[in-house]
């Protein structure tokens, strides 16, 4: 079977995963859709697909899913719409900023007997995927503790501070999702402390720049999840996880992994720079996982839940700052 497939959102998240499909075995880019003419006709003239409206994608029969890419105060009604109209539906995390839109999303898609799967690509990172390979075939015992380092190149733009809904909610989320998945377990509390050190303008705007988080589970596992905003030496992204019998990490990658000596010491290639050319390989991976879970009619290995729950630690986190306490879960959901 081949899975017919439409993209809401010709920005760069959603050239992103036009390019994945385009790569993907039995998948097709059927259409693409956006508000801006000059984006939707520069997919079309890279991938051959049609361009059509929402509307047109909606009522049409060669469409078997969506990729949602558009702002994310639309996702919730998106995902409602072509949820009640038949369509398979894989939208860009967060499914909204609000748990109470989230949770009501929800159950339109359990209503609606829909497929949902949320993009959180770092779970299909080739490296990750390994070391939670090594957690599940018990090569490093019962994991005790994760950590996570998490830390971009640079600060992005004031306007996309503005609607991104703050950095626990659209940064440090993909490592609440990590971690969970990680830890195997549901976190009951979060600690999370938050500074401003990278630029002013983003305390200015009510966000942070550097942040730390404690992650604790019921049984007593932890995961440590450490972001930061400016990392002058690329795309820093570490996991190392505990466990009784030893230890599984995954390292930085570089431009290339030769490594040159001479007079002056070793020298390697810097890291890559940007999550698009660091996860490439995830975000295939993850449309992948879509297409196989729409043509086995199998559950998708991200689901709205998990959404939902590295929102709720987002919002527990937030919490934990503004109030300088340990914020159980419970508290938030």
């Amino acid at each position: 079977m081949t899975v017919r497939f439409a993209i809401l959102g010709a920005g760069r998240i959603g050239k992103v995963h036009a390019s994945a499909v385009a790569s993907v075995p039995g998948a097709a880019l059927i259409a693409i859709s956006d508000p801006m003419p000059a984006a939707a006709e520069a997919v079309r003239a890279m991938y051959g697909c049609d361009v059509r409206s929402i509307d047109a994608i909606e009522a049409s029969a060669d469409v078997d899913a969506v990729v949602i890419c558009t702002p994310t105060d639309t996702h919730a009604d998106l995902i409602e719409r072509f949820s009640r109209a038949g369509k398979a539906v894989f939208c860009e995390k967060p499914v909204d900023l609000s748990l109470d839109r989230v949770a009501a999303c929800l159950k339109v898609v359990t209503e609606s007997k829909a497929t949902l799967m949320v993009g959180f690509n770092r779970r299909f990172d080739p490296d990750f995927m390994a070391v939670k390979a090594a957690i599940d075939t018990g090569r490093i015992g019962k994991v005790e503790m994760v950590t996570i380092s998490s830390r971009d190149p640079g600060a992005p733009p004031a306007d996309y501070i503005t609607r991104s809904g703050g950095m626990f909610r659209d940064m440090t989320i993909h490592d609440f999702d990590m971690a969970r998945w990680l830890l195997g377990e549901e976190v009951e509390s979060v600690y999370a402390s938050a500074s401003v050190l990278v630029d002013k303008k983003i305390g200015e705007l009510g966000d942070f720049d550097s942040a730390n988080v404690i992650l604790r589970t019921a049984s007593g596992k932890q995961a440590i999840i450490t972001n930061s905003r400016r990392a002058a030496y690329g795309y820093d992204q570490r996991i190392e996880v505990l466990g009784a019998l030893g230890m599984v990490s995954a390292e930085n990658h570089a431009e290339n992994r030769i490594e040159i000596a001479d007079k002056d010491g070793f020298h390697r290639a810097p890291l890559l720079n940007f999550f698009m050319s660091r996860y490439t390989a995830a975000y295939a991976n993850e449309i992948a996982a879509f297409v196989a879970s729409v043509a086995e009619g199998a559950p998708t290995p991200t689901t709205g839940h998990d959404g939902l729950m590295a929102l709720a630690l987002a919002e527990a986190a937030l919490k934990s700052v503004a109030e300088g306490r340990s914020v159980l879960v419970s508290e938030v959901l």
